[in-house]
């Protein structure tokens, strides 16, 4: 059952903390840190006082967005978990930027399943030149059309570049900081994050709404969790994607214990404690969480979900999320 997630004895200092949060007030950096200390004990407590959050601060409505890969592997980019870096020898399907037709025609699917974004996602360091003003003229029609918010994820643009997105109707733009300041560096070297809080910043400052996460479960220790989840905190993002690894074989990664069901639970929590308000999206590995565990994470936390398939790995059924997120008490 449901409501089986939720039982708890009640624990002392992750009701102050609930009640500080509750009452309009951040935790500090010192308070959210502590939360790494959650024993076994306390899980369900901290799982119960992330759903009061929820309920009391987070948007009723469930967001819902899709991608699709519109241009696929060959990325310079030697990032550990990722499929489609040129450093690992994977099994993906590579290709150019996808035909207008084929970008089209993923809109309008989306659009007739009632979900609310859609989201052009492109390999590589950033997308420019020909390619960017060819996608630009894709989203434009696509914004003519109507019934869709548009988002966009193309890398480490430029000034310039993402003020061609603008114009052509994005209205949020989605760059992860992926993993903590003190663990990226472990697992990417051809760029940093600072690198990516420079292209947030700027596609803030040209109007963008922000898009932000991160992936759990690549060898990261739970403060340096909490650490991104804080780290998040000072770009502000509207929308924080948290992907749970996918093993891709042939990455550096594939090999990668899996988090526990619990642990994921306890992370998820940890964000909402962090960011009360912002839509905390379920992403990429959430397949991999049972429907009770995923019932339990949407009740306490996840407000928001990428629906259908994702870039290089399967995602949900729309129709089967859909009536989870319902029996979940959320609008659509």
């Amino acid at each position: 059952m449901i409501s089986d997630f939720f039982s708890f004895k009640s624990m002392t200092d992750i009701n102050f903390l609930k009640n500080k949060i509750l009452s309009g007030e951040n935790i500090s950096t010192d308070e959210a840190l502590s939360l790494a200390d959650t024993s076994s004990e306390q899980e369900r407590e901290l799982w119960s006082a992330a759903r009061e959050i929820t309920r009391a601060l987070s948007d009723s409505h469930f967001d819902t967005c899709s991608i699709v890969n519109a241009r696929s592997g060959k990325c310079p980019e030697n990032c550990k978990w990722c499929a489609q870096s040129a450093h690992y020898k994977t099994k993906i399907d590579c290709y150019p930027l996808i035909s207008r037709e084929d970008c089209l025609k993923a809109a309008e699917l989306n659009r007739q399943q009632g979900i609310k974004r859609f989201s052009m996602v492109t390999s590589g360091r950033k997308l420019t030149g020909k390619d960017l003003d060819t996608a630009c003229g894709y989203i434009s029609q696509i914004r003519d059309e109507g019934g869709l918010e548009l988002c966009a994820s193309m890398g480490l643009l430029g000034k310039e570049e993402l003020e061609k997105l603008y114009a052509a109707g994005v209205t949020r733009y989605h760059c992860n900081l992926e993993a903590a300041p003190s663990f990226f560096g472990e697992l990417c070297s051809t760029h940093t994050v600072e690198d990516k809080i420079a292209t947030i910043t700027t596609a803030r400052e040209i109007g963008f709404e922000i898009c932000s996460g991160g992936i759990i479960g690549m060898g990261e220790t739970r403060r340096q969790r909490i650490e991104l989840a804080l780290e998040l905190r000072r770009i502000d993002p509207h929308s924080i994607p948290i992907n749970i690894l996918c093993p891709i074989p042939g990455t550096p990664l594939e090999n990668a214990k899996p988090l526990a069901e619990n642990e994921i639970l306890n992370t998820l929590a940890f964000f909402r404690f962090v960011h009360p308000k912002p839509t905390l999206r379920f992403a990429g590995g959430r397949v991999h969480l049972s429907r009770e565990a995923q019932a339990a994470a949407m009740q306490m936390a996840m407000n928001g979900a990428i629906m259908g398939d994702m870039l290089t790995t399967l995602g949900s059924q729309v129709a089967e999320d859909k009536e989870l997120i319902t029996r979940c008490g959320y609008d659509l």
